[in-house]
């Protein structure tokens, strides 16, 4: 089991590592266009947003197919999306301004999308700093809440995909859709659980004082009914010798 896990976990991390293994190799045949620098950039951004969305749709999967094993790949999407993240930041920052900061904090000062941009990047960067099993005992029950903010990071991802776009919108617009499934499921099974807990009894022990108590309650009833029952036929009886007696 632990062989065939592995085999699984080396497949996985093989097809995760092949969109950067085919951006070198048409880097290194000239295979990007006219413009190499902004297709590499886009590219980067692209996968980085694709395995975001990937690490979003583990849930969904999860609660249909009842695998629970597939909670192991999660964190691991999660990394490979803030690396394609990180070599889209790298990109820009180097090959596309060649660390000129000035030009650069003009360019973020002038483009709104950009902004959006900082704020997934910065988001995606706290969760995989935070994701080791170091960082989740430091934190404690933060770590959870801290993980929640990975649907701001998805939707500000959205916004600086959609803004940064001239001309086209089918990618953005298919990309909004998954988007809008994936968090739509969640306030489902959100206000799902939340009509459940509302429904559900406080105790058991309520319950079985609540039982007790009727209980005891006809118990009483029934040993009235009877008493009341064993009197009436003693009072028959004597009524009846007495008017024999007189007779």
């Amino acid at each position: 089991m632990f062989f065939r896990l592995n085999n699984v976990w080396l497949i996985i991390n093989f097809a995760c590592l092949i969109p950067l293994l085919a951006l070198i190799f048409d880097i290194n045949f000239n295979r990007l266009g006219a413009d190499p620098v902004q297709a590499m950039h886009i590219r980067l951004g692209d996968w980085s947003m694709r395995f975001l969305w990937l690490t979003l749709v583990i849930t969904p999967v999860q609660t249909f197919t009842k695998w629970q094993r597939m909670a192991v790949y999660r964190q691991m999407l999660g990394l490979y999306a803030f690396f394609y993240a990180s070599l889209h930041v790298m990109t820009y920052l180097s090959v596309d301004h060649g660390f000129m900061w000035q030009l650069i904090g003009i360019d973020i000062l002038e483009s709104s999308y950009i902004w959006f941009g900082l704020i997934a990047y910065f988001i995606i960067l706290l969760l995989a700093v935070s994701s080791p099993k170091s960082g989740k005992k430091r934190m404690g029950k933060n770590w959870k809440k801290l993980h929640q903010f990975i649907y701001i990071a998805a939707i500000a991802v959205i916004i600086h995909y959609y803004w940064q776009l001239k001309g086209n919108l089918a990618e953005p617009l298919f990309y909004l859709i998954i988007i809008i499934l994936l968090l739509g499921f969640r306030i489902a099974v959100w206000f799902k659980n939340r009509q459940f807990n509302k429904m559900m009894i406080p105790t058991t022990k309520r319950v079985s004082v609540a039982s007790i108590k009727q209980v005891s309650i006809f118990d009483q009833t029934v040993e009235l009914s009877a008493t009341t029952l064993k009197e009436s036929i003693i009072q028959k009886i004597l009524g009846y010798y007495e008017c024999r007696n007189k007779k």
